[in-house]
């Protein structure tokens, strides 16, 4: 089978490429209003292209308008559903998630070729959401044809259902909200996420965790008008020093976050996943002078680098604004300063928790003469982690492994998405299938697919769901 579904997507690879070329063409820009029916458009086309593989059941769902609600206009941007159900009624049901819209363009001149006129250069295709999303929701499909032919089924090993978002690049506002909504269709007994990538092209990986967030800003006001230093300065609490304090505050001489309980509900990296973060080919210098672009690194002491950025939780400071910042000198005492914060969060961190911890820290904080806000901008993002030992992620491993031909192995990644709402609401185990490559350029001017790890990927799809049916049983 190995070597039928191999022939199957390399002499079928040309239909994922045009049907590529097609999608890219459509800027489905979530963040921009003025895009909202191109995103729209986008979801159309690949609802067409679902019917066109022979899914039974496509649909486009509108999202923040409750379901069946009459007169309930929606506000969100449409999802993408399909469903294939297999003829072995005891097969387990997979819902494979991606998203379909795609981040701004800009800045605009820094694109060496249209973000939306697909081009090739030798093996690369640069484009806008070339691989994220677009072109590994795409390798679904044919791996799915590939696994149909290989095996003689007339459907797949498993009852299969694919959901595209449109709002992952702007938040996922309404996401939770159809998971909920629609949690009898989307029913599944493991959820395949495909929005991520492997360690480098020498060295194909798994991501087994992403890291949740969430996000605030801190506002302080003190004197109702600039003043005068020399007049007033010593005399009346300022603002901008109190704001530096308190962001100087958040690490203390060995990098660990000082909130209060902030630790607490930390799931420590294993001796064996410490094991293989180490036995991946990390350059750490080559990583600060390359992609980091800095001079060294920094962070809570006791950990490396690769586990800092993907099993350790984090305080970033991301904005300061305080005064007069032109030229030359302006001696006053500020009335107001700003900082925007955000706290990156691992198993079993809770979003809410680190938000009453983060309120209660800067009310401590601030003198008489100052008064606060902290304003966080949503609920957060709580972080997924799938344990080495399941019995679907090492299916998916060998599926990869088949598609690769060598070992394949585990990575985390520093991000946040809706992976933990999927595991939550869905009540199911997350694993990660992406063939990304780290300098894939995601949302930067000049996003680029290399074409053959396309190819791999629909190779890994073509066996994924035998694999994840031998599982079950």
């Amino acid at each position: 089978m190995t070597d039928l579904v191999r022939d199957f997507v390399e002499d079928n690879i040309a239909d994922l490429h045009a049907d590529l070329d097609a999608w890219l063409r459509i800027p489905s820009i979530s963040t921009s209003p003025e895009h909202a029916g191109d995103v729209r458009r986008g979801a159309e086309w690949f609802a067409e292209a679902l019917r066109r593989t022979g899914f039974p059941t496509v649909e486009v769902w509108e999202t923040g308008a409750p379901v069946g609600a009459e007169g309930g206009a929606a506000t969100g941007h449409p999802a993408v559903y399909a469903a294939w159900p297999s003829e072995d009624a005891d097969a387990p049901r997979v819902t494979v998630y991606g998203h379909h819209d795609v981040q701004p363009v800009d800045p605009l001149e820094l694109w060496e070729t249209a973000p939306f006129e697909p081009t090739v250069r030798g093996e690369e295709l640069f484009a806008r959401g070339a691989i994220d999303d677009k072109g590994q929701l795409l390798f679904h499909l044919l791996g799915l044809r590939a696994h149909l032919a290989a095996t003689g089924r007339t459907s797949p090993a498993v009852h299969l259902t694919i959901l595209a978002e449109g709002e992952e690049e702007d938040g996922s506002e309404h996401f939770a909200q159809l998971l909920r909504d629609r949690a009898a269709e989307l029913a599944a007994d493991v959820v395949v996420v495909s929005d991520t990538g492997i360690f480098d092209r020498a060295t194909p990986s798994m991501c087994v965790g992403m890291r949740g967030m969430t996000y605030c800003q801190i506002d302080l006001h003190g004197p109702d008008i600039d003043l005068h230093s020399g007049s007033f300065g010593g005399a009346v609490p300022n603002p901008a020093t109190v704001l530096t304090r308190i962001v100087a505050g958040l690490h203390d001489a060995d990098g660990h976050v000082t909130l209060p309980g902030f630790y607490d509900r930390v799931v420590d990296l294993t001796p064996r996943e410490r094991d293989l973060l180490a036995a991946l080919p990390f350059d750490e210098a080559a990583w600060v002078a390359g992609p980091a672009a800095s001079r060294g690194t920094a962070g809570e002491a006791g950990f490396s680098t690769l586990e800092r950025i993907w099993a350790r939780p984090t305080a970033e400071v991301h904005g300061l604004h305080s005064g007069y910042t032109g030229p030359g000198q302006k001696t006053i005492i500020p009335t107001d300063a700003m900082a925007k914060v955000s706290f990156r969060l691992v198993a079993d961190q809770d979003p809410g928790e680190v938000e009453t911890a983060m309120r209660a820290y800067v009310a401590g904080a601030v003198p008489p003469g100052i008064t606060a806000s902290v304003t966080f901008f949503s609920g957060g993002v709580r972080p997924c982690l799938t344990p080495l030992d399941s019995p679907w992620l090492q299916a998916a491993t060998r599926a990869m492994e088949t598609a690769f031909g060598q070992q394949v192995l585990y990575t985390r990644e520093g991000g946040s998405g809706p992976e933990a709402d999927l595991a939550e609401i869905l009540d199911a185990p997350v694993i990660f299938v992406g063939v990304g490559l780290p300098d894939d350029r995601i949302h930067a001017p000049n996003e680029r697919v290399v074409l053959p790890m396309l190819t791999i990927g629909a190779i890994a799809a073509g066996h994924l769901w035998s694999e994840l049916a031998a599982a079950a049983r």
